[in-house]
This record gives C-alpha cells, sequence and structure tokens, in this order.
C-alpha cells in the first residue's frame, strides 16, 4: 500500500492510498498513534470515497470516538476505471426495468455478481491498514446502505474480523443465504417507501439476517431521504460494539 497525499484539518489526518489498483481514502485522529478500532465505509451506487455523505460521517467516527476509517472505489466508481462487462450489465437492466421488470431484484443479482470482486479486494484493504502501526490490530465496524448494503452483506458474512454492521437500503434478492450467515449485531435501515428496493425485499434480507441483536430503522421517505439522526446512531451503535 502507498500514500500519494497526506492532508490535516480539524483533528482529522486524510490520506489517500491506493493498494494495487484500488484507490482509496484513511482517515485517522491527527497525530494518532496505537491501536484503534476500524471502520470500513462503503459508498452507495454512482459515488465514491470522498463522497460528501461518507466523509462527512467518516470524519464524525475520527473526531467523536478515535476510530480509523477506510473507504475504497468500487469497481466503475471514483478514480478507478470503467468496467465494460459492469456497465453492459447496467445498460441492459435499465432496459429490461423500462419493459416492465422489476428494479429490486436486478439490482440485487448484479450488486451480488460485484460484491465477487470487492469482497477480497475489502479484505486486503483491512489487512494493509491494521498493519499500520496507529491503527493496527483493533475491532472493525462495517458501515454501508444501498451498493454499500449490496457489497456489504457478502464482505461481513466473509471477514471475521467485523465485529459489527450497518447496512440498509438493500433487499433480499440475491443475499438471503449470504445474510444467513452474518451473526454480529447489525443495525438495519429501511426508508419505507423506497422506489428502488421494495419494502418486502428489505424487511425479507432484516429477517434473513441471524445475528441475535439486530435492529430495524424504519423511516418514511425515499431511497436517498435517509435522516440525518440515522448517522447519530451509528455512532452510538458502534461505540456500544467496538470500544
Amino acid at each position: 500500500m502507498r500514500f500519494t497525499s497526506e492532508t490535516s484539518s480539524d483533528g482529522v489526518t486524510e490520506r489517500i492510498l491506493h493498494l494495487g489498483e484500488i484507490p482509496g481514502v484513511l482517515w485517522t485522529p491527527e497525530g494518532a498513534t496505537g491501536t484503534r478500532p476500524l471502520v470500513l465505509i462503503g459508498h452507495g451506487g454512482g459515488r465514491h470515497k470522498k463522497a460528501p455523505g461518507p466523509m462527512a460521517l467518516a470524519r464524525r467516527f475520527v473526531t467523536e470516538c478515535g476510530y480509523a476509517v477506510v473507504a475504497v472505489d468500487a469497481p466503475g466508481h471514483g478514480d478507478r476505471p470503467k468496467h465494460a462487462e459492469y456497465d453492459r450489465l447496467a445498460t441492459e437492466n435499465q432496459a429490461r426495468v423500462e419493459a416492465g421488470e422489476e428494479l429490486g431484484p436486478l439490482i440485487g443479482d448484479f450488486h451480488a455478481l460485484v460484491a465477487r470482486q470487492t469482497v477480497p479486494e475489502w479484505r486486503a484493504v483491512v489487512d494493509a491498514v491494521q498493519a499500520l502501526t496507529y491503527v493496527c490490530c483493533g475491532p472493525v465496524g462495517y458501515w454501508g446502505v444501498s451498493l454499500g448494503c449490496g457489497l456489504g452483506v457478502p464482505f461481513v458474512a466473509a471477514e471475521p474480523r467485523v465485529r459489527a454492521a450497518v447496512l440498509g437500503l438493500g433487499g433480499v434478492s440475491a443475499s438471503a443465504e449470504v445474510a444467513s450467515r452474518i451473526t454480529v449485531p447489525v443495525e438495519f435501515l429501511l426508508q419505507w417507501d423506497d422506489e428502488r428496493v421494495p419494502r418486502a425485499a428489505s424487511l425479507a434480507l432484516f429477517d434473513a439476517l441471524a445475528s441475535a441483536e439486530k435492529t430495524l430503522h424504519a423511516n418514511p421517505g425515499k431511497h436517498g431521504d435517509l435522516p440525518a439522526f440515522e448517522l447519530d446512531s451509528s455512532l452510538r451503535f458502534f461505540a456500544r460494539h467496538l470500544n
């Protein structure tokens, strides 16, 4: 892993990183030393590692909790090159929706395909970040909604270092069996009027989680209307399970 830039402001140090061909960003407390929890944030579809929402959340994890936070660009997003096969499938799916098919199952199948690439990438990123002396081998959390949920469910299921996860705005179509392997505490976010993910599919995904501790937060509004107070809840959730 190599860093290409480092800046600090308001108590947060931000480092742009590259792990092979994977571009990412690491946020830590300014002057950090020693072991600390690490949170991996998965961005939404069409977004990137430094999208305003995830970046604001990352800075809060750093300043209010003392955590390290890492985010990387998903394939075909941010600073990564276009992915011809994924672009072809996205175009095909759009045509199928216009022809009358439901969007939710198509999104779920697409996320499951991309996760075959991202899960090993993200595990390698966690390996590299935890090798740093100012992060080291503390507990790991995961936060991701929408695309971040579709890719996050298989990541959390596969990664034993994850102690807790915030997921949501995703459905069950391609991930029920994978979700059944998740046993860590989960906070699940659902928008009651989501126009992209059918409510029944989100509820089915929540139901499929095998976690003994899982909570469902359902709020009115569409896919992009997640209330700001849910970010406050995420901080409290991780403080209970990573500290």
